[in-house]
């Protein structure tokens, strides 16, 4: 923790929170605005729906490759630079994207897309832990979670809105302006929370034997497993929402958003609770009471795709449920992660960003395609997602102090 960190923001904490989640919503609306209008785009720039998909792909490869990088440049460089220049390159990224005629582009811009969004959600975690002690920074971490929600919430319906009353070129001009407007308010409040002292040198031989080292902590991995892999049980239905909501619920695009709004609520509302228990509930039992939840949801979504055919009315409501047990138990988890190496907790912050990132690949490019022309393969995927993660909290529940 920065020893001059109560001099270090003056302002109310739940405004150092709106801030530093703004920089973490650029991935979901990276994300979520530009889903209700795949078909479209690819329509427009003759591509396949694989095709399509790997544009999803290359930007979350993207987000986890340079992953590995934002956290160790913070520890070396500070927080501002690397969450500035993050921002910038995000911006232009946006705009090769809605200058993109051909699906060869699309991709590479995507890519980069992906590689320049990890700087705001990997650094704005250091930034908490810098700033605060392990209760407070769980409430802030609950906070910045709460509004994170806002962001997936409203994504996919200003995009649809933009696809259907503009185009889908407008999507992407819409992220570059959201883009230069995030690094306006970055560089005039963001502070540097980084204390000279605890600034590490830029070596690339430590950085991969310091992530070596982390990488070989069972208990860093489990951690990090346990954060990551159950969002996934999630992030399958919004990766999978085009024909989930499309073919097998028969919403319109532009109704796209009541998924999200369903989601987000449960993302608010477990992160509010998670938020209150800060100090009041040993942090073991709070993860518990979160993977209970996604547990019993995640059954009772396959019991119910197994009796039943998928209606809009219903086949929703799970999806929210599951995420308020997600938001509950992953501040906890974050934070635990990140005290694995409290010298370097950017590296942590970014080998566990990694890590998730890698998980959400993979989904989105093999399990994704290969499981969402079923309600019933997407239920029983996300299954198969929870229960990764709650094996790996098990795991690792009896060896932590």
């Amino acid at each position: 923790m920065n020893p001059d960190a109560s001099t270090l923001w003056r302002r109310p904490r739940w405004a150092l929170a709106v801030l530093l989640a703004c920089l973490g919503m650029v991935g979901p609306f990276s994300i979520d605005t530009y889903l209700p209008a795949f078909s479209g785009i690819a329509t427009s720039i003759g591509a396949t729906p694989v095709e399509m998909q790997q544009t999803l792909s290359a930007y979350l490869f993207g987000f986890a490759v340079m992953n590995l990088f934002h956290g160790a440049l913070s520890d070396s460089l500070g927080r501002r630079p690397v969450v500035l220049w993050g921002v910038a390159v995000f911006t232009l990224a946006s705009a090769g994207c809605a200058l993109s005629s051909h699906i060869g582009p699309l991709v590479f811009f995507r890519a980069l897309q992906g590689m320049a969004a990890g700087a705001g959600i990997v650094v704005s975690r250091a930034v908490i832990r810098d700033m605060f002690p392990p209760a407070d920074a769980q409430r802030v971490m609950s906070q910045v979670t709460i509004y994170f929600g806002i962001a997936p919430a409203i994504a996919p319906l200003v995009g649809g809105l933009l696809f259907v009353h503009i185009s889908w070129q407008a999507i992407f001009w819409f992220l570059s302006a959201i883009g230069a407007a995030l690094w306006i308010a970055n560089h005039r409040l963001l502070p540097e929370s980084l204390h000279p002292s605890q600034r590490q040198p830029l070596n690339l031989r430590h950085l991969f034997r310091g992530y070596a080292e982390l990488g070989g902590s069972g208990q860093f991995l489990a951690l990090a497993l346990a954060a990551g892999v159950p969002f996934n049980g999630m992030f399958l239905y919004v990766l999978s929402a085009p024909v989930f909501l499309g073919e097998h619920l028969g919403l319109p695009p532009q109704h796209f958003f009541v998924l999200f709004l369903i989601t987000i609520a449960g993302i608010m509302g477990g992160a509010f609770l998670s938020g209150r228990l800060a100090g009041r509930m040993p942090a073991k039992q709070q993860v518990n009471l979160g993977f209970a939840i996604m547990a019993v949801v995640s059954l009772l979504n396959l019991a119910l795709n197994l009796a039943f055919g998928a209606s809009a009315w219903w086949a929703m409501w799970p999806i929210g449920l599951y995420c308020f047990g997600w938001a509950l138990m992953v501040p906890v988890v974050t934070l635990m992660a990140l005290d694995q190496a409290p010298d370097r907790r950017g590296m942590a912050s970014s080998l566990q960003a990694c890590i998730g990132s890698v998980s959400s690949g993979l989904v989105a490019g093999l399990m994704a395609p290969w499981v969402m022309h079923s309600t019933l393969a997407l239920a029983v995927g996300a299954v198969v997602l929870m229960g990764t993660g709650l094996i790996a909290w098990h795991w690792v529940e009896a060896r932590l102090a």
